[in-house]
């Protein structure tokens, strides 16, 4: 008897699924060029909640992305850094500039 091995399951992203093997993700690129990371726990939580935002709202302003945000804690840095990261990834992706 065969169980159910074709069920459709939905995709699963990790952070590890954004770069390629010549150039980091515009979200991760702007991040490390915004220093909007330290120690790094936080930092896949952060990227991925920025695709989806971004994918949803490709032209947020500042209170959705802090909205967006809210469910992400991070300890290390205060979020001026996050959400300038993530505006200007918004503003790279707008034009273009995919991995």
């Amino acid at each position: 008897m065969r169980g159910d091995h074709h069920r459709q399951w939905p995709d699963i992203r990790t952070v590890e699924d954004l770069a390629d093997l010549d150039a980091l993700h515009p979200i991760q690129e702007m991040f490390h060029q915004k220093h909007a990371l330290q120690c790094g726990f936080c930092t896949p939580g952060f990227l991925l909640t920025t695709v989806e935002l971004l994918e949803s709202t490709p032209d947020p302003d500042e209170a959705a992305i802090r909205e967006a945000l809210m469910n992400n804690v991070c300890r290390c840095t205060g979020y001026a850094n996050i959400v300038d990261a993530i505006t200007e990834a918004a503003v790279e992706l707008r034009r273009g500039h995919q991995s």
